[in-house]
């Protein structure tokens, strides 16, 4: 475990109108052969050099901002490194890391293949990467032997995952560094992935030095990770690309799902991060109704709350002789305001200002607070409310940060409605509930 240390937030922010970077070619070579840093920004360059340099020397990690999530990166290159990751998340060595890049350049080097060699990236995953890259898709590849990777990268594995992040400021960090970055969210094993830099520090103040603060992420859910060697192509974790994006590359038409919506206990090395262990789970129970649960269509069923309870060091906490509940709700698509649920007046509860900066002055949604009552009006304790809206990728976008606010506030149970959707990122979503939830209602 690594020592206490002082963890500090530091911001990077591009002046209005300057870029981090940019991709150029070279002769007839790919538009992603290369991202070419920009020194117009020179205050965000200087912090994120400072951050390379520490990754270029140190065995600790460092967590930087990209789409999906926040990642907690390292030198995928050197085993100090890369066990420091594992070390500052509490993760399970069996559990594989994907490697992130900022260019084909430098995905080459890994596969020991000469600049701008067309041929090294195999020809099923070819159309993915000219429509996805860079973005929120990882491919699994052969790790060819003598590897560059560290062996802890792949958890012993014969192939290794790669993304190419969209976000400049993860590009330009990982080109300065001059190596590839293992990077898997930046949360303490089995926690909601972060999608602030206050997120971070939650749940690794002390543990790390430095979080790069980009302001919150734009996709909300983890990469896309598919496997493209085996037949039919299969999808291993589902995130910000769905399946039916996939349907529409040649050579992806029949794709398949090989990933299961609930931990998969045993004792193979999962092929994907996200497989085998808990994840995503807020400190309360969760409980989530799927779409199909049609006693559930109007919202909180009043059976399910008077199983909840709140507990203090294992006993019941009660108020005036009774157990005060403290109920959140996650609305989507079907439930009204306060979830079908008995409640006073819903008023505005303020948000904490992890989702919050410069460029994003608004928060990604609200949350209304009032009394929880029964059929008496008597107030039995509070409700939580928060409304992540109809469209579904504003859904993944706030999912995690609102598992975190209504943990913040040290909720007995959450509930959460489910949504529909199997071929876009929908699917992402009702993965990460399943794997959240205490008990499901379907």
């Amino acid at each position: 475990m690594i020592g206490p240390m002082e963890t500090r937030i530091v911001r990077v922010a591009p002046g209005k109108g300057q870029l981090l970077g940019r991709f150029v070619t070279a002769g007839g070579s790919s538009k992603l052969e290369e991202w070419r840093v920009s020194p117009e920004a020179g205050d965000a360059i200087a912090a994120l050099e400072d951050a390379a340099a520490y990754l270029r020397t140190s065995d600790t990690p460092v967590a930087f901002p990209t789409e999906t999530v926040y990642g907690l990166g390292a030198d995928a290159t050197r085993s100090g490194s890369v066990k420091g990751i594992y070390s500052a998340k509490g993760r399970p060595s069996d559990n594989p890391l994907i490697v992130h890049i900022s260019d084909l350049h430098m995905l080459r080097g890994l596969l020991g293949k000469e600049s701008g060699d067309p041929d090294a990236i195999p020809d099923r995953y070819k159309a993915l990467v000219e429509r996805f890259w860079p973005g929120p898709l990882t491919i699994l590849m052969p790790n060819p032997q003598p590897s560059k990777l560290a062996p802890e990268v792949t958890a012993g594995l014969e192939t290794f995952g790669v993304r190419m992040p969209s976000s400049p400021l993860a590009l330009t960090l990982i080109k300065l560094a001059g190596v590839p970055l293992a990077a898997p969210s930046a949360n303490a094993s089995t926690k909601p992935s972060p999608t602030a830099a206050q997120h971070v520090k939650d749940d690794l103040n002390g543990r790390i030095e430095m979080i790069l603060d980009g302001g919150p992420c734009q996709v909300g859910v983890e990469s896309t990770v598919v496997d493209g060697l085996c037949e039919p192509p299969a999808v291993l974790r589902p995130g910000g690309i769905g399946m039916e994006e996939l349907r529409s590359c040649p050579g992806w038409e029949n794709v398949v799902k090989a990933y299961k919506d609930h931990s998969e206990e045993g004792k193979a090395a999962p092929r994907a991060p996200g497989m085998k262990y808990k994840h995503y789970s807020p400190r309360a129970r969760v409980i989530l109704y799927e779409s199909t649960y049609k006693a559930g269509s109007d919202g909180v069923l009043p059976s399910d709350v008077e199983t909840t309870g709140a507990t203090e060091n294992g006993n019941t906490r009660k108020t005036n002789g009774h157990s005060p509940k403290r109920i959140g709700v996650i609305r989507t698509q079907r439930w009204r305001p306060g979830a079908g649920l008995q409640h006073g007046l819903l008023r505005a509860d303020p948000v904490s200002q992890d989702n919050r900066h410069d460029e994003y002055p608004n928060p990604a949604f609200q949350v209304l607070k009032g009394d929880l009552e029964n059929d008496q009006g008597d107030a039995i304790g509070e409700l939580f409310d928060i409304d992540l809206g109809q469209d579904t990728k504003r859904i993944a976008q706030g999912l995690f940060s609102a598992l975190r606010e209504l943990d913040r506030r040290n909720i007995d149970t959450i509930f959460v409605d489910g949504i529909e959707g199997e071929l876009d990122i929908a699917a992402a979503v009702m993965n990460r509930l399943r794997k959240a939830a205490s008990e499901i209602r379907s």
